[in-house]
This record gives C-alpha cells, structure tokens and sequence, in this order.
C-alpha cells in the first residue's frame, strides 16, 4: 500500500547559492517546512525583498517496500518560484513555477541502505520564461508548503502527470435528484491481474455506490440515488475511493472529496447554483499573513476561509496563482464558489518559452485541482493589458481558453480585465465570463461610478456575463479617522467603499439592478493593488 511520509522537519537552510552540497551542512540554519525566506522582507511594502537562489537541506532514510520493485517519490508541494531538487548528488527534477506540487520518482537515486541526502535549490528571481514576470505582490521564495515521500508499489495509480491525483470525479446531478458520478482512474504499469475497485460513500460514511473495472480500463459511470447537493450553505461532500487490487489483494489507494451540483452563468439572471439564481458577493485572497509570508500551515488556511466566511462572503478569487491543497479543501467544507487562476498577469512575454509556461501552469492548476467541488472558475490571465495589446497576446489567451475547456469542460473560464481595458475589442469574448478590476472612488473617480458604467458595458454587450473581480480602497489598520476621505487610508474610508457601493451588482437593461455573472470584492494593502489578506484586517463591510 501507499504510505507518505511527511518531512518537514529536520531542514538546514541556507539565504545564498552555497552550491549543492555532499553531506548534510551543519552550519547552515535549522528551520521547518513550511518556511519562506521572505517573511520579514516581503511584507514590510518596500519591494526590495531578497530574491535569489537559496538551498534546502536534510537526510531521509530510504522507506522499507513491502513488495519487489516498489517506487520512491518526493512530492513538492510548491517551490518559489523555481526548484532544482537532487538526490545524494544527482539532479532528480527541475521545476518552473512557484505555486503547484510536482515530484519526481528518486528510486534509482536513493540507496537501499542507510541514509539519504535532499537538496533543493529554490531561487525567486526573474525568470524571463516564468510567470508572473511583473505584479504587486510578492514572489515568495522557499519550500513554503511541505515536501513529502511517497512509497509506492511498482504498480500504482498514476504520480507522474502534473502533479494530479491519479483519480479524477465528476458527478452530474440528475433530473430523478440523484446523480451519476464519472469515475476514471489512472494506473502505472498493471497488468491481466489489477483491478480498480471504487467505493463512493456519503457525508455519513454509508457507502451508497460501488464498482470495479479491470485496471487496463479503469472508466466507470455509477449512480446515486437521492444525491444530495453542494451548495454554498450546505456544502454536502461524498467521499470517493479507488483501490487498486491485484487478485483481492490491495496495492495502492486514493480518494477524493467531491460535490454534486450544477452551475452556470446567464447575462441577465447571473450566476446560477443548482437551478437557483444566487449572487455571488465576496472577496479576493492572497495566501500571505504577517510575519509568516506565504509559509501558511493548514490551521491558517482554515482560520483565513473561516474569517472570509464570517464576513458573510459566499465566493472567493484566489489571486493570482494557484493556492494550497488546504485552502480549496476549506472552501469546499464552508462553501465557496472558488474563482482559481493561473499567474498569467500584467506583463505578456513573446517568448514562446512563456507561453509553454503558462500552458504548464494551467494544466498544473486544472488537473491538480478538478475534484473540487468549490472551484467554478478557471482565470485564464488579470490585468494582462497593463504591458500593451498584441495579436500574439489575444492568441495565447485562445489558446489557453481552448485548453481550459478540453481539460475541464464541467467548469466556466473567465478573465479579469484592467480598468482601463476598451468595452470593445479583441478581448471580449474568449472567455464564458468576464469581470473588470475597478477602483471606482479610489484612483479614480467616484464610488457612484461602478453602476453607471456596468449599465453601459452591458447595454454594449447584453451576451457578456459580467462581474466585478476587484474593487475597493487601500486601508493600514493603524489609520483612523472620524471624517473618512479618499487616499487617507483609513480604515472608515475602506469601510465606506464597500458599504456605500450599492452591491455586487451589474445593471440589467432598463432601471434596477440585476445581479452579475461573478464578482468578488478586494481591499487592497497599503501601496499596492494587491487583494485584501484575509486574516490580518477585517474591519470592513461585506
């Protein structure tokens, strides 16, 4: 069977390219995953944060197999922003991209007695092929959210395609109220004698479904009776088992949590949850906290969806880069509508290379992710017009919407526009929805601005599902004021804008509003348009 093995303890740590070493260094700092090198200077709003290449560090022991031929992985579960990771000298992976897991088999690498030296290289400066190349966040560097070893039979449901899971699920209610789940499993190597043995069990822990297809052709489609739905205030989760047998005899095991519902979005009615029209009104979240930069365990992952929740939010974007396991794990409990993207964002590079990146990035993001049954949305790029327009640009975004659609065509794609982005043009129309970042009373403008221009873009576009990805003020929790005004950074005035704007709406044709396609709200941290950190200030109005 699968046994994984958390490592995060026991790490040495070095703030410069020391270089790969030969044994474990003693002198370098003792530290514990998750850790980030920038968790004082990433967050002091200076920018000039240390971004360089850094290493890891520690020893493991090679994990006992139960069986001939057994399989050895490490499981990254993200790098900023790129990783080198070796293995007693010799290089196992390379990876680009600072937010998704990756692994690599390391059973040829280790020795099969006696201890194991980790290296891990994570560097944070600018990659031209590496997104993002250019926004108002910080680009954390370090091994901010774990690293595991997986010890595996020599057959096994799949480790090696983009990080997934090996087991994908998609129910679709039916109009009787119960379901059929689609299930489809992955298996390395199997053969006559493999079997996948698939169990769906309800909230309860009743098994209410069951199936098994040979390991060679693993698809099954399998019916619920009585289904219950996922929605936003009950988020009601199967759970979902594969296990893989070779003659009644376990090898290997995953599961998944899963949800049954049906959404969609309509220009004039909005976002649509199981056949009910259902507003959409929230806030965007960066997966950062104070002192911790984005080194965030679990208990601060809930606590951050738990505060979101208790704002009176039913919908999160999860800006601008694809956030932790624990975060959609959060938001399918509490129910979310999850709006997930790629770190495709403000600056477009022409480099081929680049666009591989993004489209890596994306299949990481959708087949990491797909089982989730919060997620709704997948965000193809934001802002990306504040570096300029070109045709190359509006054919990645295609490119990408194509692929978005045939890795995952149960879901909706969107996009977030720049403010200043034309009501017209070329960038209209690729995704099923789209939203604008607009700061309204801000840097701009009126608060009493949003309504009037969603009232035109929609009269320019009725059959455009429009939403708000991004408005608000910048606030310090420090700055108090009794007479709130524009730029002073107070906390009144950042409660005043989002109280006083009159929802997250998106006007209909003629009077009165009508609700939007997709929206979330953001308040910004000082000096930066970067979303509101959940968690580290609350005191403003849904």
């Amino acid at each position: 069977m699968r046994n994984t093995i958390n490592i995060n303890q026991g790490w040495k740590f070095i703030r410069e390219d020391a270089g790969l070493p030969t044994a474990l260094p003693e002198h370098w700092q003792s530290v514990e995953l998750p850790h980030t090198w920038n968790a004082v200077d990433g967050m002091d709003g200076g920018g000039n944060y240390y971004r360089g290449r850094c290493w890891y560090a520690r020893t493991f022991e090679t994990p006992r197999q139960p069986l001939p031929g057994g399989r050895v992985y490490v499981e990254i579960l993200a790098a900023g922003q790129q990783a080198a990771v070796y293995v007693n000298g010799r290089q196992a992976v390379y990876h680009e991209g600072g937010y998704s897991s990756f692994r690599a088999d390391v059973t040829e690498l280790c020795r099969e007695d006696g201890e194991n030296l980790l290296a891990v290289a994570c560097d944070n400066s600018n990659k031209d092929s590496v997104y993002p190349q250019s926004a108002d966040f910080t680009f954390y560097g370090g091994l901010y959210r774990g690293v595991n070893l997986i010890s595996v039979p020599h057959t096994h449901f799949d480790l090696d395609h983009f990080g997934g899971p090996g087991l994908k699920v998609t129910p679709r209610p039916c109009p009787c109220g119960g379901a059929k789940f689609e299930l489809e499993s992955w298996v390395t190597d199997p053969d006559e004698n493999f079997t996948v043995m698939y169990s769906i069990k309800n909230a309860e822990g009743h098994e209410v479904a069951s199936a098994v297809r040979p390991a060679s052709d693993p698809n099954v489609t399998v019916a619920v009776p009585s289904a219950r739905r996922w929605s936003m205030d009950n988020p009601y989760l199967y759970i979902v088992t594969a296990i893989l047998q070779r003659r009644n005899e376990a090898y290997d095991e995953v599961s998944a949590r899963v949800g049954v519902r049906e959404f969609s979005c309509d220009p004039q009615k909005g976002f649509i949850l199981n056949g009910a029209a259902t507003p959409l009104r929230g806030v965007s979240r960066h997966q950062d906290k104070l002192y911790q930069g984005n080194a965030l365990t679990r208990a601060d992952h809930f606590e951050d969806a738990r505060i979101i929740k208790e704002l009176g939010a039913n919908t999160i974007r999860l800006a601008h880069y694809q956030h932790s396991q624990d975060f959609y794990d959060a938001c399918d409990q509490l129910g979310f509508a999850v709006w997930a993207e790629i770190p495709f964002i403000s600056v477009f590079n022409q480099d081929p290379a680049a666009h591989e990146n993004c489209v890596s990035q994306l299949k990481e993001l959708i087949i990491q992710n797909y089982n989730h049954p919060s997620i709704c949305f997948w965000g193809i790029s934001n802002e990306i017009l504040i570096g300029g327009i070109s045709d190359k640009l509006v054919e990645n975004h295609h490119e990408l919407n194509k692929l978005a659609k045939e890795l995952d065509p149960t879901r909706l794609t969107t996009i977030a526009h720049v403010s200043m982005t034309p009501t017209s043009g070329p960038m209209h129309h690729i995704t099923d929805v789209e939203s604008y970042n607009h700061y309204f009373g801000w840097y701009g403008g009126k608060m009493e601005d949003n309504g009037p221009w969603l009232d035109k873009f929609h009269g320019e576009h009725p059959d455009i599902c429009l939403g708000l990805s991004e408005y608000g003020c910048e606030g310090i929790v420090t700055y108090h004021g009794p007479e709130p005004a524009c730029r002073d950074y107070s906390e009144e005035y950042q409660a005043l804008t989002t109280s006083t704007w009159p929802g997250c709406w998106m006007s209909g044709p003629g009077s009165g509003p009508a609700t939007c396609g997709i929206c979330s709200t953001s308040a910004a941290r000082p000096g930066t348009r970067a979303a509101w950190r959940a968690g580290t200030t609350r005191a403003w109005s849904p």
